[in-house]
């Protein structure tokens, strides 16, 4: 009989559980249905209109699910402090190639990688502003977050949409009131600018040999490689909001690698503080954590 209660107890949780997470599709193109995981809190309200992290999962643009147990774990914290979270999936246009994202993989393919991220991450955006009633969803705070390949993806749909798009009038009604990228980077600091700078969340390793906390090439691939291709990565982002007078939280690593792409869900509480405050509060933050790996 106690057997009994205890697998009764345990599949109502799990069905209260999964009726706060539903799953739409954002797009189809060509052979990806490509989707969203909308994860509510379990006391939301008709009438709830609440803001949103929309979380794209990095993987090198050739693996990962929106549904890693990392990813699922960060959107049931989200919902815990009355956030939506939302976690998508896009398409990965390395996936089953025989080159990775690396210094083998051509400049011009590789940016166009970045821009269909981009444009796969603005839809999703599009898609939730769309459906905000459906979702509840408060449009006006919607915080861009991804890791790695997918805070790559982030940065571009919310600094670089004026290159990577070519009709940005689709997304006129896209807007976000901040951004988290774990070990990500722009092409060029100098698309960031009054008019979009953000707050800001950065988390980088001085070490990372794959994407450049400074100004480097991505993989650090030498000037004669195929892959070659500058980036500006977190330490160039804040010193740009630095000079821009915007917010920004900029956990630096001294000795860490691309292990900051991980979700720092230690630091989560600080994160969504950081946000609170300039968000909502409007008050500028400009912080610099600087640790050594392993302190």
């Amino acid at each position: 009989m106690k057997n009994k209660f205890l697998i009764a107890a345990f599949c109502l949780c799990a069905c209260v559980f999964s009726q706060n997470k539903e799953t739409y599709t954002y797009a189809v193109k060509e052979a990806d249905s490509l989707k969203i995981d909308v994860y509510k809190p379990n006391n939301i309200k008709k009438s709830d209109r609440l803001p949103v992290v929309l979380w794209m999962h990095g993987g090198g643009f050739a693996g990962g699910k929106r549904d890693n147990p990392a990813e699922v774990k960060m959107m049931k914290y989200l919902t815990e402090q009355g956030y939506i979270g939302i976690s998508i999936s896009y398409r990965l246009l390395l996936k089953n190639l025989k080159i990775n994202s690396g210094c083998d993989c051509p400049k011009t393919f590789k940016l166009d990688i970045f821009r269909q991220a981009t444009i796969d991450y603005l839809d999703a955006a599009k898609y939730v502003v769309n459906n905000k009633d459906v979702l509840q969803v408060d449009p006006t705070k919607i915080i861009a977050g991804g890791s790695s390949a997918g805070a790559e993806g982030v940065l571009g749909a919310v600094y670089q949409k004026d290159i990577f798009v070519d009709d940005i009038s689709k997304y006129n009604a896209v807007n976000f009131s901040g951004v988290i990228s774990l070990a990500g980077a722009l092409l060029n600091t100098d698309y960031i600018s009054k008019y979009n700078a953000v707050p800001t969340v950065l988390f980088h390793g001085t070490d990372d040999k794959l994407v450049p906390i400074g100004k480097a090439s991505h993989h650090y691939c030498a000037i004669d490689k195929l892959g070659y291709l500058i980036l500006n990565g977190s330490e160039e982002i804040a010193d740009k909001l630095d000079d821009l007078n915007t917010s920004y939280y900029f956990h630096k690593v001294i000795g860490g690698g691309h292990e900051l792409c991980q979700i720092p869900f230690k630091e989560m509480k600080t994160v969504l503080d950081f946000f609170n405050k300039t968000i909502y509060d409007e008050i500028t933050i400009q912080t610099k954590k600087i640790i050594t790996k392993d302190d």
